[in-house]
């Protein structure tokens, strides 16, 4: 008889984890006539006389900025500025690779993403498709395929719904039957135990210390050759949001693949010591 494989997941932020910079700041915010810092500088100033969410702030922003410079903003149109982003090192096979090593360890592992980022733009990328859901930020269109108004706003605090949402098995984000039921933990498809989340700053925090608190692993992850950004992800560590760090370098033989590793042995090994407590 087969043996049953041990289902995991990782879930990712997106805009410094898997990818330098802001997923937008790629070739959109350029096209609309305005430099990235200009951009965001603008849209916090609006969010702020508004009192306004600035996820959602941005969203309209981008919509209001292509209307004025007569750009436009379907969703093959944003699918053709993910195609642009550069991803760090390694990005393109680390999941092939992590994914066999799983496997030999009789684990299933799925791979998630959690991102304020635009989701139409995620899915281009070269990686896109090797993620059981990307929870991302997103447009609805009208009927000639126009983005008209966000239809999914995603910021720092609400980022932790997804992840009992990965839990729980409730991938559909309109349905808020399955998220709200009671559960027993033994019951849910990924226990938070098997669950690693990914980020690389304050913003995810929230899912970093849940994870954690939760008996899963967190890891910080920093642009290569950047003291800064280290030190933030050291700080990270320091203030116990995250469990590890490690530059942001997905190439096997890297320092991300052995705390990888190391996790992926960790559940098998906690499994394996269930089941004989089982007898």
């Amino acid at each position: 008889m087969s043996r049953k494989l041990i289902p995991m997941a990782i879930a990712y932020d997106f805009d410094g984890t898997l990818a330098p910079g802001n997923i937008q700041e790629n070739s959109f915010i350029p096209t609309i006539g305005m430099t990235k810092a200009a951009f965001w500088l603008k849209n916090k100033a609006r969010a702020a006389k508004h009192e306004a969410d600035e996820v959602l702030s941005y969203m309209t922003f981008m919509l209001e900025r292509a209307a004025a410079e007569d750009i436009p903003v379907r969703k093959r149109d944003f699918a053709e500025h993910g195609k642009t982003v550069k991803l760090f090192q390694g990005a393109n096979e680390w999941f092939e690779c992590v994914n066999s090593y799983a496997k030999s360890k009789h684990v299933k592992l799925q791979h998630f993403i959690i991102s304020s980022g635009i989701k139409e733009m995620i899915e281009a990328t070269s990686i896109g498709n090797r993620f059981t859901k990307i929870f991302a930020s997103s447009f609805a269109y009208d009927a000639n395929g126009a983005a008209k108004w966000p239809a999914l706003a995603i910021n720092y605090t609400t980022k932790t719904q997804y992840l009992f949402r990965i839990n729980k098995g409730s991938l559909s984000v309109h349905d808020h039957g399955l998220i709200n039921d009671f559960v027993p933990h033994e019951d849910r498809p990924i226990p938070f135990t098997n669950i690693v989340f990914i980020g690389d700053g304050e913003t995810d925090i929230p899912c970093m210390r849940l994870v954690r608190d939760q008996g899963g692993h967190s890891i910080a992850v920093y642009q290569p050759g950047s003291k800064t950004k280290k030190a933030r992800a050291e700080k990270l560590v320091h203030d116990r949001r995250a469990d590890f760090i490690a530059p942001a370098d997905y190439s096997e033989g890297k320092p991300l693949h052995e705390i990888l590793r190391a996790i992926v042995d960790k559940v098998a090994a906690n499994n394996a010591v269930q089941i004989m407590k089982r007898g």
